[in-house]
């Protein structure tokens, strides 16, 4: 394993992250502590989880597993989710930071966080806020780092120069969403990243799974697939005809060099020399082993310019696209008559 500085840090990882989002539900704990280990024994020292995965219970199915060599991994979590009901059981509030953080120290068994990330943008509410209090959990002793996720360019800067304010280091790690049919993050989140000193650990590196091209244009899904089951951000997101299209070429493309299409895609977004790691989550043992192996493909020019005739960089598979996770805000229309 060829670990790697997490940005401007001196915090070391391997370029899998062990993404742990079904573990303690459609993963169930025999089996997410054996993928934990097996995960271990084959190098990777970074584990990604957060305070909503399985409403909680996937912070203590991971606390469980690693509680042996606790110090032996990067453990990150996130904050900034709804948990309940009330206005303050959710965003950046100073209040519901710390609380959160208690909340996943709790569950983690563990009385220290390596990496807290702000899960997504709270668009209304004051970042300076945000960054005192995790300004104050660092020096608190329970976190060691923090990082951002889904957030655009400007915010990223914004960030950093408040921390700078703060008199506290600045984030090491960005998550974007990044995959070969959405290039979206290479216009501004990648750039503003390395500008900034991040590290980018990004996410959905086979767009929840339409780049194992297991799914046939124009044709249902199989039984038991994440489409099949109606994953709400699946549908929101990655089920779109074009990456369907595209990555049925894929399977074609792949099919001359002998090699699968998750080593291919994943292979794809560890060539961009600006990511640090990518998250890797699977669901059964299998699928790990799959990302594991994808870590031997080298790319070439010709894959590189292959990609490049199937998505433009900087874009998405299908012209127009925007998550409706993560809206874009730059149009906020007028009240009254035009001009005032």
């Amino acid at each position: 394993m060829r670990y790697r500085y997490l940005g401007r840090s001196g915090l070391k990882v391997s370029p899998l992250s062990l993404g742990t989002m079904m573990f303690g539900g459609p993963t169930d704990e025999t089996t997410s502590q054996a993928i934990i280990a097996r995960a271990k024994s084959q190098g990777v020292n970074f584990i990604d989880t957060a305070d909503v995965y399985q409403k909680g219970r996937t912070e203590e199915v991971v606390g469980r597993a690693i509680a042996a060599d606790r110090n032996d991994w990067v453990l990150a979590t996130k904050f900034g989710n709804s948990s309940g009901e009330g206005p303050n059981r959710r965003g950046s509030s100073r209040k519901w930071i710390i609380e959160s953080v208690e909340h996943s120290l709790k569950r983690l068994g563990t009385d220290y966080i390596d990496l807290l990330y702000f899960h997504r943008a709270d668009f209304d509410a004051p970042l300076g806020e945000a960054v005192r209090a995790i300004g104050d959990l660092i020096r608190a002793g329970k976190l060691r780092y923090f990082g951002v996720s889904n957030f655009r360019g400007w915010r990223i800067a914004e960030v950093a120069h408040l921390a700078d304010a703060e008199g506290i280091d600045r984030p090491i790690a960005s998550q974007p969403l990044y995959n070969l049919v959405n290039r979206t993050a290479e216009a501004e989140q990648l750039p503003a990243a390395h500008a900034y000193g991040l590290g980018v650990v990004s996410y959905s590196p086979l767009a929840r799974g339409v780049l194992t091209a297991k799914y046939q244009p124009g044709e249902a899904p199989e039984a038991g697939s994440r489409a099949a089951r109606q994953d709400k951000r699946m549908l929101e997101t990655e089920w779109r005809p074009e990456s369907v299209a595209i990555a049925d070429k894929l399977r074609a493309y792949v099919r001359e060099r002998n090699i699968a299409p998750v080593d291919f895609a994943v292979g794809w977004v560890l060539h961009n020399q600006l990511i640090t790691s990518i998250i890797a989550g699977p669901r059964t043992a299998e699928q790990w082993e799959g990302y594991v192996k994808a870590l031997d493909y080298r790319f070439t020019e010709e894959d590189e310019a292959f990609v490049d005739s199937l998505v433009a960089p900087g874009h998405p598979s299908t012209p127009g696209f925007n998550d409706p996770g993560h809206p874009v805000e730059g149009r906020v229309a007028r009240r009254g008559a035009a001009g005032e």
